[in-house]
Parts: structure tokens; sequence; C-alpha cells
């Protein structure tokens, strides 16, 4: 087994949680399970595959339960990976890491991996594959940056380097739930979209210890904030589907980019617009609207 503490957020996940479970307990010596209270049998799958279940509220957000979780569980191994209940690593990427992990240089301290979404049971290969992210990191040496959304684990210190192979997002729920999330979503996306906009919140500033990845993805998020209401949806649309190729991955491609890339980012847009217009374009008034109406506090 690596010198590796694997963490998992979970909440009602028994469609997933067998399937990560066996992925990671095959190489970590230690598999955390942080649950919220779960009633589906989550809880005792987890144990079955030897993980420790450690039950917490859940804080408003995964930053703040991962952040939790590093301060307040006994973590003795060099190595941690944070991974979802609806994700796992690829046979090559274990391969990988088994293979690379215990001589990487002592200044190396985080290590990023290609993302790759199934949806419908197929590999949506255009549009935005590979998502890079960093998601395994030394012990004391990263947290996760508090964000209301795209919040990216972020290295206090060294440097990172890029595994050539896959972990795959695969929900495995149906497409109800899948745009059920993203209306959930996009109210914290307006808020976010705000915020770069007014600079209502703290959250804008904690980009300085991105990886170069998470920091070229924020840059662009920043582009896309000062492009107008709607036409950027739209922009986004056209530039995933045919420029970035998502019109390969034939009628599941195009459901997953209308969704995620299109009509997701116009009820960001109709919800900035709505609060716009009820604030007079007042950052004040903006974040009250925020707080009264959505429980969300900048």
């Amino acid at each position: 087994m690596l010198d590796l503490t694997v963490i998992v957020l979970t909440k009602d996940e028994k469609k997933h949680i067998a399937r990560c479970m066996a992925c990671v307990c095959q190489f970590a010596s230690k598999v955390y399970v942080i649950d919220c209270f779960s009633t589906d049998g989550t809880q005792e799958i987890a144990r079955s595959y030897g993980a420790e279940v450690v039950e917490h509220e859940w804080p408003g957000n995964q930053a703040a339960q991962f952040n939790w979780a590093l301060s307040n569980l006994s973590i003795t191994t060099e190595w941690i990976m944070r991974l979802d209940a609806d994700e796992y690593l690829l046979p090559e990427l274990v391969s990988e890491i088994n293979r690379k992990l215990p001589s990487i240089c002592d200044n190396i301290n985080g290590i990023v991996f290609n993302r790759r979404h199934i949806f419908l049971e197929k590999w949506m290969k255009g549009g935005i594959y590979p998502v890079k992210i960093l998601r395994m990191f030394r012990n004391g040496h990263a947290v996760c940056e508090q964000r209301l959304m795209d919040e990216h684990v972020v290295l206090t210190d060294g440097d990172t380097i890029e595994f050539d192979n896959d972990f795959c997002d695969h929900n495995l729920n149906n497409i109800s739930w899948f745009c059920k999330k993203h209306v959930d979503y996009s109210i914290r996306e307006a808020a976010e979209m705000l915020d770069l906009e007014y600079r209502i919140s703290k959250f804008h500033n904690s980009v300085n210890k991105l990886s170069a990845q998470a920091l070229a993805k924020r840059k662009k998020k920043l582009a896309y904030a000062r492009k107008p209401l709607f036409w950027r949806s739209t922009a986004y649309f056209l530039y995933r589907y045919f420029l970035k190729g998502g019109w390969k991955d034939g009628k599941e491609g195009f459901i997953f980019t209308f969704i995620q890339g299109w009509w997701y980012r116009t009820l960001v847009d109709a919800k900035i617009f709505e609060i716009k217009r009820k604030s007079g374009n007042d950052p004040r008034k903006i974040k009250e609207i925020l707080t009264e109406e959505y429980d969300i506090h900048l």
C-alpha cells in the first residue's frame, strides 16, 4: 500500500460509493469517508471496504468540509488525495501512481491529473477534455480554497507535476438529477460572477497559490465575466460544441454541451440579470439580495 490517505465527501451516495471504494482501497493505506449523515447505506458500504467513516455536519460547501477533514483527522501519511464519490481512477492511473509516487522529488508537493467526464455512459472526448486538476498533495502543504464555486486545492508551497493518465467523473444519476444539480449550482455561480464584477467578497483574493492549470482556468472565467449577458452563454456553447469538438460525441455530446454550455450558463445570466435589476447595480444591495433571498453570504 502507498503512503497515501484518500478523503471522500459523501451524502447518500449508495449508487457510487462501492465503485469508488473498490478503486481507492486497492492502493491507499488509509481511506476516510466524511459523511453528512447518509440514510441510504452509504456508510455501511464504505466500511465494508475498510474505509473509516467520520460523520460531520455539512458546513455549506465542499471546501469547508474538506478543510475540516484536513484539520481534524489524524492523517499520518505523506500524501493525501481528494476524490468525489462519483469519481474513480482508471487502472492506468493507478499503475502510474504506484510506479511514480514513491520516488517523487522533494520539491514537488502537488500532482495534477486529467479528469474525463462520462455522460450517459459515453466519454465526452470533445468540448472540455482534458480537465487538468490538482487532486493529490503532500500532507501539510495544501488546503482547499474557500469559494462558492470552482474551488481548487491550493498549494502553500512547492511545485506541481502532471501525471499522464485519467480519473473519471462518472455520475450514474439521470438527466433530471443532472439538470437539478445545475439549477442548484446556478445561483452560486451567479453570485461568483457578480463577485468578479463588483469585488464584494474575500473569495476573489484566494488565487495566488493556484496551480498553473487552475490559474489559467480562473483567468478565462474572469474574461468570460466581462462579456455581455446572454451573448456570452451562446458564444460559449458554440465554442465548446463546434471549435472544441463536442459535436464529435454524437447525441450524448450535444445534450452534455447544451445543458452545461448553454442552458446552465443562460440560467446563470438570467439570475444575474434579475439581481441587477432588483438592486439597481448597487453592490451593497446585491449582497443583501443574495443573503435574504438565496442564503448566500459573501
